[in-house]
């Protein structure tokens, strides 16, 4: 094995998990996957299946195929270890789920390799750090899109790149790696600008677009819906600006034109709400295949739930985002029927 060559532990198959994973396999690094049994099982039986025609610099029309002879997937976090020791390990899990992936490193947490969180929110990495150590973290953020056919079978659908904070010592070594895999990666000097830049492109379009059932290009194309969402912003921005915390653009996402957006004059508004609502294309945000799935979760609390309780540490109030997190966090409950808001804007808009 080369010098250059690392040994990644990766915690699920997912969308994320396996387009980086699976781009760092085919680059000749050695991955281990951890899903569960019978996915792990049908993994081990078929390999990954990496479709990244849209990336032409790959100069293939035809997905990329890993057999499971090339790659390791373990159903458990014990059986994945006894492959290490491992350089780093990927770590792209729903925010929801990282307590439990947690409770379960907890009694190995000594054989552990430093965790790369790729997580969307700004709580996870203090949330590992507090078991493992800030040592033993590095931050780091996905814009790349990616569609998940199935377990490791995953599509490219909009290539942009990662962020990587440059406060740890593997951080310039995992840019290159990602770097020679082709996923665009860039170093940030600091964790918390690059964790809520990202924070700030994960607020847009998001909670409202779930609780109203409306797809972010029809939000943004009602005037009243627009200025509920560039309040909403400005609330995560007033909250930065309190913590001295900058926004920066993130790789091929515009971030600072966003704050922009949020913090200019109302003639933008057309051109804003065009590239708002287009910029998912057809595809609804998370928060609404979350609720509308009916999967009991949301990550709306580490998101728009993060920007309430670091707004009130620091005195700045934050109505919007604390009326979209209650409400989300209720309908996912049952607590809210989803048919209160839905395609009815001014019944939420009134609340304010």
């Amino acid at each position: 094995m080369s010098e250059n060559t690392l040994k990644i532990l990766s915690f699920g198959a997912g969308a994320i998990g396996t387009y980086i994973g699976g781009s760092l396999a085919l680059a000749g690094h050695e991955v281990t996957f951890i899903e569960r049994p019978e996915v792990a099982a049908a993994l081990n039986a078929r390999g990954l299946r990496l479709d990244l025609t849209l990336d032409k610099r790959r100069k293939t029309l035809e997905a990329n195929l890993l057999p499971p002879a090339q790659l390791v997937f373990a159903d458990s976090l014990e059986k994945a270890l006894a492959y290490g020791p491992f350089d780093v390990a990927l770590f792209a899990l729903k925010s929801y789920d990282t307590q439990s992936a947690l409770t379960e490193i907890e009694p190995l947490a000594g054989k552990m390799p430093p965790i790369l969180c790729l997580q969307n929110g700004v709580d996870n990495e203090p949330t590992i750090a507090e078991m493992l150590g800030p040592e033993m973290v590095i931050a780091g953020t996905v814009t790349s899109a990616v569609g998940r056919r199935d377990a490791g079978d995953i599509v490219l659908e909009k290539l942009r790149g990662i962020g990587i904070a440059n406060e740890h010592p593997l951080a310039k070594k995992l840019v290159q790696a990602m770097n020679a895999a082709l996923l665009n990666a860039k170093l940030y000097e600091r964790a918390a600008d690059m964790k809520w830049s990202k924070m700030l492109t994960n607020l847009v379009g998001n909670a409202t677009s779930a609780i109203l059932d409306m797809p972010p290009a029809e939000l943004f194309a009602r005037g009243d819906l627009y200025d509920f969402e560039m309040r909403m912003l400005s609330e995560a921005l007033a909250v930065m600006d309190a913590q001295k915390i900058n926004v920066v653009n993130l790789p091929g996402t515009p971030v600072k034109a966003l704050a922009w957006a949020a913090r200019g004059p109302r003639w933008l508004r057309p051109l804003a709400a065009q590239k708002l609502g287009g910029g998912r294309g057809g595809k609804m945000p998370s928060f609404h295949i979350d609720l509308h799935g009916g999967r009991g979760k949301s990550e709306v609390d580490y998101l728009n739930g993060a920007v309430v309780r670091a707004g009130k540490k620091v005195g700045i109030p934050t109505p919007i985002n604390q009326l979209l997190n209650e409400t989300l966090l209720a309908m996912t409950r049952q607590e809210i029927s989803i048919d209160t808001y839905a395609q009815k804007p001014e019944h939420l808009i009134r609340q304010i």
